[in-house]
This record gives C-alpha cells, sequence and structure tokens, in this order.
C-alpha cells in the first residue's frame, strides 16, 4: 500500500501539506503523540453507504464520534450503513485504517464536522503510518465537502 496516490492528488488540487511517516500505530492516541498534535487534530475519514453504489466520506475529529442521527437527518434517509472491508477497499482503492478522499478510486461527495473547519489538521495519506498536516479550510473548499454537524 502506497501513499503516492493521495499525495498526487493533494498536489493537483493545489492542497499544500506537511507528510508525516511515523509507521503504523494501534491507537488514536499513539498516533496523535506520534504526529506530534491532540487527537482532536487527526480527522478521520469513514465511508459510509447510503445505497446501492451510492457511498460518501465522512470526515470526523479523532475525539469525536459521528452521529448515525445527524447524519441520516442532514442527507434526509433512513438508512444508512458501514461497509465491510472489502467494499470499503473496493468503492475507495484504500484498505481501512488509510481511507482518505485524495486519490480515492471514486470521488464520493465529502461530509465534513461542523467542527473541522478554521484549524490546522491531520489526516491519512493512503497507507498505514503516513498522515498529512494541512489546513482544514483549504481541503473542505478544494474536496468541495459539505460541512455540517454530523458529530458527538
Amino acid at each position: 500500500m502506497s501513499e503516492q496516490r493521495a499525495l498526487d492528488a493533494l498536489r493537483v488540487l493545489g492542497l499544500e501539506q506537511i507528510v508525516t511517516r511515523h509507521g503504523p500505530v494501534d491507537s488514536l492516541a499513539e498516533a496523535a503523540e506520534a504526529r506530534g498534535i491532540q487527537p482532536g487534530d487527526i480527522v478521520k475519514t469513514l465511508v459510509v453507504r447510503r445505497g446501492r453504489d451510492d457511498y460518501l466520506f465522512v470526515l470526523v475529529p479523532g475525539d469525536r464520534t459521528f452521529s448515525w442521527p445527524k447524519l441520516r437527518a442532514l442527507l434526509g434517509v433512513n438508512r444508512l450503513s458501514m461497509p465491510d472491508a472489502d467494499t470499503a477497499y473496493a468503492v475507495t482503492g484504500y484498505l481501512r485504517g488509510t481511507i482518505t478522499p485524495f486519490g480515492a478510486s471514486h470521488a464520493w461527495p465529502v461530509i465534513a464536522d461542523a467542527s473541522i473547519p478554521g484549524r490546522r489538521i491531520s489526516m491519512g495519506a493512503g497507507a498505514p503510518g503516513v498522515s498529512v498536516s494541512l489546513e482544514a479550510d483549504q481541503m473542505i473548499a478544494a474536496l468541495k465537502a459539505t460541512v455540517a454537524d454530523i458529530s458527538d
């Protein structure tokens, strides 16, 4: 698994970033320590199934969980689910734990939690132990992400 696709996509989008390679970690706390940041500054990328062949990326700070009821209300749907690992790989091109909207095999819509804008964040970069630090507002604009309160 290589981070090259994600890094190439970041360049194409014109997003300035700092790449950190720290190797595999076993927890959010370990990842934050390895990156020299607070756990809340790490943004997790989740892939959520909205319908048949219809997915989206959900971005939530590491110290928060996304709210199924809030996300369903935002999308106007009654049912959402998390795909299994094989399906997540098939629809993103990334293994769980490395999923990022950057360089994914399909440009699914992106929903970013309302707590993300206005700060510098760290996100996975498509390979275990590889991350990028970047300005959240620039990332949101480049991905044309919808920003909404979707976490608890």
